[in-house]
């Protein structure tokens, strides 16, 4: 399988994962052969990708920590949860059992899959982009304290707050969460009330960890200080909060904007490199360069010699430089494909994903 995105997609191409619609349910199948209506509907749902089969990449299994429907579903009753929480609607209590029993079949799958690279490529929906955010910032979230040896009553209670990181955003002013613009200062500083706004509010009754708490209230506080909304500094920020500001900002960044175009995985892995002890916890940081790889299996790269081709395998110890399958010569020919690994080839580097 490879990555396709949304503008690339053409009627006679062949879905090579099942996808989800915005409400979580099975809305193409795996193997399904895409019509102008099935590429139309696609659009309409904003994703910006999906995977295909084909030729070149049918013997590349894209295999992801957490089943799809489990995220989907995921993704629902987050939906739910802050929709609910909104309203003040007094069902959001069976909301949030509902979210818990699904962030533990979530620690469960990534404990079967835990020697697993996430290979995770942005399919959000666009319009729903806080609600998928949520999920992947818990499921990375899961499997850097996996990493860290963490049980699974800790695992669970860390997936909650993870899930849960946004939820006061729920009583931010939309026009300001929604703005295209540059905040002012006077919006910015409402929106940094969000994290203290969500940790009060699920402090009401809903059974949820001390831990998970102070995860959600310390998620945008920063290593060397100068974050929000206590000024806090290294191991005074809670464990929670230091995993979940890594996984937040690193899934925030890969994520299209109204105000602003998504970076590639690669360069979101440089910046969370590049803030180490500035923004970041270094214990964090050095599990989350071996286990979140910065070009997904099924991407297609350019190489600094000009050929390109699909990338088939990770390394955890050399995650810049993967296994990939060269399709392409430097005139963007076809060629017979062949592999390489790019641990031995030091001179050569991946210079741009490319769109093909």
């Amino acid at each position: 399988m490879r990555f396709v995105p949304t503008y690339c997609l053409r009627e006679g191409m062949i879905l090579g994962d099942n996808l989800y619609s915005n409400s979580g349910d099975l809305m193409l199948s795996c193997g399904t052969v895409l019509t102008g209506e099935y590429v139309k509907s696609i659009e309409r749902l904003q994703y910006n990708g999906v995977y295909i089969d084909d030729d070149i990449s049918k013997d590349i299994p894209i295999i992801t920590v957490i089943n799809d429907s489990v995220r989907a579903q995921t993704v629902k009753g987050i939906k739910d949860i802050f929709i609910h929480c909104e309203k003040g609607n007094k069902n959001v209590k069976n909301d949030f059992k509902s979210a818990k029993l699904q962030i533990e079949n979530i620690v469960d799958e990534i404990f079967k899959n835990r020697n697993l690279m996430v290979n995770m490529i942005d399919m959000k929906v666009f319009d729903d982009y806080t609600y998928y955010h949520s999920v992947n910032v818990a499921v990375l979230s899961i499997v850097l304290g996996v990493a860290l040896d963490m049980d699974r009553d800790e695992l669970c209670n860390l997936g909650f707050a993870a899930l849960l990181h946004d939820i006061g955003k729920v009583f931010i002013n939309k026009d300001i969460l929604n703005k295209k613009g540059q905040l002012t200062h006077t919006e910015f500083e409402e929106i940094k009330t969000h994290s203290l706004l969500g940790c009060n509010h699920i402090k009401k009754g809903y059974g949820v960890s001390n831990a998970a708490y102070m995860g959600i209230l310390d998620h945008h506080e920063k290593y060397e200080g100068g974050g929000y909304p206590n000024n806090l500094q290294g191991e005074r920020i809670s464990w929670y909060g230091r995993i979940i500001a890594v996984a937040d900002v690193y899934d925030a960044l890969t994520s299209d904007r109204p105000y602003r175009k998504s970076l590639l995985p690669s360069d979101a892995m440089e910046y969370i490199m590049a803030s180490t002890m500035t923004l970041f916890d270094p214990r964090v940081v050095e599990v989350f360069v071996k286990k979140i790889a910065p070009y997904p299996i099924g991407t297609c790269v350019r190489l600094s010699n000009g050929l390109t081709g699909i990338v088939v395998e990770n390394y955890e110890d050399l995650c810049m430089r993967p296994r990939v399958r060269i399709f392409m010569d430097k005139e963007q020919q076809d060629i017979d494909p062949y592999e390489i690994e790019l641990a031995d080839y030091q001179s050569l580097n991946i210079t741009v994903i490319e769109i093909v």
